[in-house]
């Protein structure tokens, strides 16, 4: 059985102490029901539009109301396009979608403010 890596530093060095797993380089310590559930976790994340379609990369969606766009004195309309989007899983702020919307140039969207084409 070969141990995961630690979840903090990443260091293949780790070892079990009863029931923990334990890191001697940053000392941290973790169950294996945590490895499991995390490593679970990173591989069920799904994007869903606002009507709940899951979404892929390289998808076209449809803006579903009005964006202010900060510096520009024209909101995106509701109906505008949007080619070609790249997901982004790990967004830190509701921001999963980055695209390039026609008129504006490249911007990040978030995927309760669009529909699949």
């Amino acid at each position: 059985m070969s141990l995961p890596n630690c979840p903090s530093c990443d260091s293949d060095l780790t070892y079990e102490d009863g029931a923990l797993l334990v890191c001697p380089m940053c000392a941290h310590e973790w169950t294996a029901a945590e490895a499991e559930s995390a490593e679970a976790g990173e591989a069920e994340v799904i994007i869903r539009d606002a009507v709940g379609n899951e979404l892929q990369d390289g998808d076209t969606v449809t803006v579903i109301r009005d964006l202010k766009v900060k510096g520009s004195s024209t909101p995106i309309k509701v109906g505008t396009k949007v080619k070609n989007i790249r997901l982004l899983h790990d967004a830190p702020d509701d921001h999963d979608i980055d695209c390039k919307v026609d008129g504006f140039g490249p911007m990040k969207l978030k995927s309760s403010v669009v529909k699949k084409a």
